[in-house]
């Protein structure tokens, strides 16, 4: 399923000595990302926006981009990437539905930035 899923091991899954899972290395990263982005774009021309929720119908549009993603990343990434797409649409609905009833930003302080100022 990944490096570290509960299925065979692939043959880019590592571990510790101790039977720990070691992080992805830039490359592993970089090809969960691009399965990932893959994956997603298949998603929007489906118009499916939660792929947990809506799972047969992105299984039945977006199968081969779905292994392929779910192959190439962690699978607690792949949980996380597919909440994560959800949460920040919701965000962008969130924020256009405020703008448009013309709310408009504030400047919040930043205590750290304060105190770095103060002698």
């Amino acid at each position: 399923m990944g490096w570290f899923g509960s299925g065979s091991p692939s043959p880019s899954s590592s571990t510790s000595s101790s039977g720990e899972g070691i992080a992805p290395n830039r490359s592993q990263r970089a090809r969960c990302w691009e399965a990932r982005d893959g994956f997603f774009q298949c998603l929007d021309r489906s118009n499916i926006l939660d792929p947990i929720k809506e799972a047969p119908a992105a299984h039945v549009s977006c199968g081969v981009q779905e292994v392929a993603f779910e192959k190439e990343c962690v699978g607690s990434w792949v949980e996380y990437f597919k909440k994560r797409r959800v949460m920040e649409r919701n965000r962008e609905t969130m924020l256009k539905k405020l703008e448009a009833e013309g709310a408009v930003p504030i400047a919040m302080p930043n205590p750290v930035e304060q105190a770095q100022k103060k002698p």
